[in-house]
């Protein structure tokens, strides 16, 4: 059986991008590279959205407010490039043409329901934030990871993650600080049906 990993780096206040900002916010360190480098092989879920964009790193299109890509920023494009991934669209078009790329149309939870119980390894979400938050409610995850990065991006942030979630315990797994301010924390999540009507023992 197949592990599912929603996964997400954000800013401090919960966004995933903010416009102007370079990708990791121009503050990833070289115990974070090294970390990310250190990663199991996984296949990647996303909508159409996320293929869109990332597909379009892939192909040389540069983020708005930059001149070009960051020898980072690269390597993680071309990491993702060579990844199987899984694009959950009713709107995209078969061949998908980011390379390692599986288009599905059918419904992502039952899908992935699916995917879950027949295969084996890891699987993980990137960006997709609908995405992750279909599975999340629907029980499928696994293990909830934020690595969070010490900005606030109050007037320019985007993508606020957590608007639409239920109410969600997390049971921590993992915690890690990377080059002294970057911080990851890991939970087992648990979707409820409403707040614990006392504090767990």
């Amino acid at each position: 059986m197949s592990e599912l990993l929603v996964d997400f780096i954000t800013s401090l206040d919960g966004c995933a991008s903010g416009e102007g900002w370079p990708g990791f916010w121009g503050l990833e360190g070289p115990e974070y590279l090294a970390w990310l480098g250190e990663q199991p092989k996984v296949t990647y879920l996303m909508g159409a959205n996320t293929y869109r964009l990332m597909s379009g790193f892939a192909a040389g299109e540069v983020p708005s407010g930059q001149d070009e890509f960051r020898p980072e920023e690269e390597a993680s494009v071309d990491e993702l490039t060579q990844a199987a991934k899984v694009v959950f669209s009713s709107s995209l078009e078969a061949p998908l043409t980011w390379a390692n790329s599986t288009l599905v149309r059918e419904e992502a939870v039952e899908a992935v329901r699916a995917m879950k119980a027949n295969g084996s390894g890891l699987l993980s979400t990137i960006g997709s934030l609908s995405l992750s938050r279909s599975l999340l409610r629907a029980g499928l995850v696994d293990r909830f990871r934020v690595v969070m990065f010490p900005v606030i991006t109050g007037a320019t942030g985007e993508e606020r993650i957590y608007d639409g979630y239920p109410d969600v315990a997390l049971e921590m797994i993992e915690h890690r600080t990377f080059d002294g301010r970057i911080q990851l924390v890991e939970y087992k999540p648990r979707v409820l049906d409403h707040p614990p009507l006392h504090a767990p023992e």
